[in-house]
Formats: C-alpha cells, structure tokens, sequence
C-alpha cells in the first residue's frame, strides 16, 4: 500500500511494510532513499534465541508457548524515559496476564544492572511490581536479530536498542509492531487496545476499525460472505449504504 502527503514542494510516500520516505524541492531533482527498516516483520517467526534473564535463562519459543508475548526493547538501564515505561508496564501487567499475555523486556545492560534499576522502577511507581523477566543482552546480538536496533540512538559500544514492541501470537509469529524513538514513551492503553483487537480478530472473522475501544461494534471481514455472516453472527448484523453501492462495510457485536 502506498499513500502520498503532499506539503508545499515537498511529497512524502510511506510504503507499507517498510517505510520509505522520498523528497521533492525545487531544488533537488533526484528522488533519494533515506531510510528502511529490514528485518523481522508482521508474519515471521521469532527465532528460537537462548536468553540470559533477571529470571535465569530462557528459550524464546518455550516462553511463548500456549499463549500471546509482548516483547518489548528500552534503550538502557536507569534512563528517565525507559524506567516510567517499565513501571507502567509492571502497573499493567495483571491486565495482560488476565488476557493471557506475558511480557518480556530487553535492554544491552547486563542482569546485575538490571536488578539494580527494577529498585528503582519500583520505588517510582508505587504498588507496581517488575514480575516479568528483562533480557541481558552486552553484545547487541539480540537486539539485531529481533529487529530492535536504533540506528541513531548510540554508546561506546555501538547502536542502542530502539523503543520496538513486537506482540508474538500462540503461533511464534508476529502480528504486531510498534517502534518508537528514545524520545517517546510507550502508551500502555495503546498496547491494551491493540491486544484486545488481535485477540478479537484471531477468535471471530472481524477487523477492530479507526479508534475502537473494547465494546465497541467491529466490522466482518471481507473474505466473508452475508450466507456465513449469518451462521457465524446469529446476533445479527448492519450493512452501512454507501454511494458505491457495495456492501463491504458490515457492521456487528462480538
């Protein structure tokens, strides 16, 4: 999918999945490539990484097993930005584990430092305990093999880890990622949501629409025709009438 933004002399293409940005000035007559962002995406699988944690080492895949992983990467131990995001998440951790959700967090320091900081992230955030395991990960392989690397964000040692999300399905695959800069914390109301439409989606044909909420209605999957919307929505269900006449938007409860 390909989308142009048109600005005064400047046009902007974000090409779905990977982001490229071109620019056009009066000035300037050649298209240029600025940024793209390889790696694991939508539908792969995770690799099966060894991993040493705060909770002792792990294999990625028998984490996830029988169940949804919110894998989520911070920049570093004892940041300001990193150590709000990982007391929320700790804040919000008995919501996703009611919706049969683990979590898991990644960052290049070592565990030591690690345990270290949860004192703070704890002390922070009052009531919210770090009950979820955080990857060490000193040599930056990790990172680059999840596709968590930020490419502006830099130590003496190399690239830092990007605010990168990814949700990981029952199935080892991705259905979901957000990557964010070190400047922007993560909303964990987002996250909620998100969850809650990729659980919804994978039970029922339907699809979450722009700005739903739990409880709001969804719309039928297109691959769906009225015959089974019937049989697989004894509720029932509305066709919205639009000018092109198609009935494509179908609109129910689950």
């Amino acid at each position: 999918m390909t989308r142009s933004l048109h600005a005064g002399n400047c046009l902007l293409f974000i090409i779905s999945p990977a982001l490229l940005i071109y620019h056009r000035n009066k000035n300037i007559s050649k298209v240029s490539k600025l940024s793209i962002m390889p790696g694991l995406t939508i539908g792969d699988t995770v690799p099966n990484l060894d991993l040493q944690t705060t909770q002792g080492k792990i294999k990625l895949h028998q984490f996830c097993a029988d169940g949804w992983t919110i894998l989520f990467s911070h920049p570093g131990d004892f940041t300001p930005v990193c150590t709000t995001e990982l007391g929320k998440m700790a804040q919000y951790s008995g919501e996703f584990y009611q919706r049969g959700v683990k979590l898991l967090g990644l960052s290049c320091d070592d565990v030591q430092s690690h345990n270290e900081w949860i004192k703070d992230i704890e002390a922070h955030t009052p009531g919210a305990k770090v009950n979820y395991p955080i990857i060490s990960d000193p040599k930056r392989e990790i990172i680059k093999q999840l596709n968590m690397v930020d490419p502006d964000e830099k130590d003496s040692t190399g690239n830092l880890p990007s605010r990168a999300l990814h949700i990981v399905g029952p199935d080892m695959k991705i259905k979901l990622s957000f990557l964010y800069p070190a400047t922007t914390g993560r909303n964990m109301d987002e996250v909620l949501r998100v969850i809650e439409s990729l659980q919804k989606a994978s039970k029922f044909k339907v699809a979450t629409p722009a700005n739903w909420k739990p409880g709001d209605p969804v719309v039928i999957s297109p691959s769906v025709t009225n015959e089974q919307a019937k049989e697989m929505f004894p509720q029932g269900f509305d066709t919205a009438e639009l000018p092109s006449k198609k009935k494509y938007l179908r609109i129910t409860k689950v």
